[in-house]
């Protein structure tokens, strides 16, 4: 059976068992993740215990980091004002060519 808590007003969760150990004695929040961690070997060779200093390494020899990298903005060239025109012109004449029967409007053999 689901049980439901109320977590702020006329907010509700579902109830799930809580561990202590992720959780600040005097506050609700989570601790703060550590910038510690087993020593990595990185792509120049020397290990490193240091989050900060590990992704700095990668970032100066070009590398991105899987799940953080921020992905840049692409421009169709088909949605700039010059290609929509030449689109709608296009669109045009093969119409105005199929109502004057210079092109057959069937497809196929």
């Amino acid at each position: 059976m689901i049980e439901l808590e109320e977590f702020a007003p006329g907010r509700w969760r579902v109830r799930r068992e809580r561990h202590e150990k992720q959780r600040a004695e005097n506050m609700p929040l989570p601790f703060v993740i550590s910038d510690t961690m087993e020593p990595v070997e990185q792509v120049d060779g020397r290990f490193y215990t240091s989050k900060r200093a590990f992704r700095a390494v990668g970032r100066a020899n070009g590398l991105v980091e899987v799940g953080n990298e921020k992905p840049k903005p692409r421009v169709k060239l088909s949605q700039t004002r010059a290609a929509a025109e030449g689109r709608r012109s296009s669109i045009k004449k093969a119409i105005e060519q199929v109502r004057a029967g210079n092109i057959n409007s069937k497809r196929g053999p």
